[in-house]
């Protein structure tokens, strides 16, 4: 577990930079048109976090416990399922496609995240 952690926070972030740097120069005047391109930087930002938090819990849990487990696990999906389906849901205008679907994923991905960050509460407070 403790090297998937490892391997998706520095995929997130490798990822978040490029989709950064790429929204803010090759998308601007694509998403500003729609509106969209705050939406874009919401699921970068968070991907970012989360890919920061990833690497930081990677090199400090040993993820011999299930509320590790779940709090990587937790943010690994969490951050997939919320920021991807940001990324969709803000080029849906502009390919001209119905994504509405994807709209309940969002919160369910921001669920996941949630409870990463509850199983790294309850892991800290029984370990303190």
């Amino acid at each position: 577990m403790k090297n998937t952690v490892l391997i998706f926070g520095a995929l997130y972030g490798l990822v978040s930079v490029i989709l950064g740097a790429f929204g803010a120069h090759a998308l601007k005047g694509i998403l500003i048109q729609y509106s969209k391109l705050a939406s874009f930087e919401t699921g970068v930002r968070y991907q970012m976090y989360h890919a920061l938090t990833l690497l930081i819990i990677g090199f400090s849990l040993s993820f011999s416990t299930s509320l590790e487990k779940w709090a990587g696990g937790g943010m690994i999906i969490g951050t997939f399922l919320f920021s991807v389906s940001i990324y969709f849901l803000s080029f849906a205008q502009y390919w001209g496609v119905n994504l509405r679907f994807l709209g309940p994923v969002t919160p369910i991905g921001g669920a996941f995240m949630i409870i990463g960050w509850g199983c790294l509460l309850l892991y800290f407070l029984k370990n303190r």
